[in-house]
């Protein structure tokens, strides 16, 4: 279960102004919105999420240091939990042109508005319960999404990621080191329901039998 980081650049790209989150805004009242997971989430006022969630082509570099890392096969078939518009999954397509790729995600505003490339491979679902098959894809991925359940549907989405992916595993999840990095993360959170050290994410993995790889994002 290897500490690996594909992701923490494309974090670190985003400037967070933390006190103006928490002073500027009902955050509680956001949250609630933010949480029904629409447009205002993706594409509404950045005090509700990601204030436009548009494709950018910096997904790119991550799908091929991922592909690269597991040496995935150009069919090789990829499943995203949490895949939100599917970017990600289109740049697999382009660095794999035969890759047969999956998206799953809780929103069905993000799957309405993906790439439309990637769309009709995409459905609306919860991550406690993948409707595929056991051991049904070379790569499961889930980026940025496990920190939104509470403690007891980890477990079960940790279990069913392990039980379809038959070959590599990857994850990341928001983490804090140190009382500024959580201070930080309560602060600029507008969804996250797990806030774990890395040393208590690690235990959650091991306690669902999870065995692939995994990342943290700090929010420094």
């Amino acid at each position: 279960m290897p500490y690996i980081d594909f992701v923490s650049g494309v974090h670190r790209a985003t400037s967070r102004d933390y006190l103006g989150r928490v002073n500027e805004h009902d955050k509680a009242a956001c949250a609630e919105v933010a949480l029904q997971w629409g447009r205002d989430y993706w594409d509404g006022d950045r005090k509700f999420g990601y204030g436009g969630f548009h494709y950018d082509g910096r997904w790119r570099d991550i799908a091929e240091q991922i592909a690269a890392h597991y040496q995935l096969a150009e069919d090789a078939t990829i499943l995203d939990v949490g895949c939100g518009k599917a970017f990600l999954l289109y740049e697999f397509t382009q660095v794999l042109p035969r890759a047969r790729v999956t998206g799953l995600d809780i929103s069905a505003y993000a799957i309405e508005h993906a790439k439309e490339e990637v769309r009709p491979n995409l459905s609306q679902g919860s991550a406690v319960a993948l409707p595929y098959e056991d051991d049904a894809f070379d790569l499961v991925l889930s980026i940025n999404t496990l920190h939104n359940l509470r403690n007891f549907e980890l477990q079960q989405a940790l279990g069913e990621i392990q039980r379809v992916g038959r070959g590599a595993k990857y994850i990341t999840v928001e983490s804090y080191r140190n009382e500024r990095e959580k201070v930080n993360l309560l602060y600029w959170q507008l969804t996250c329901r797990s806030f774990y050290q890395p040393g208590e994410w690690e235990w959650a993995f091991r306690q669902a039998g999870y065995t692939g790889d995994y990342s943290f994002i700090y929010f420094e």
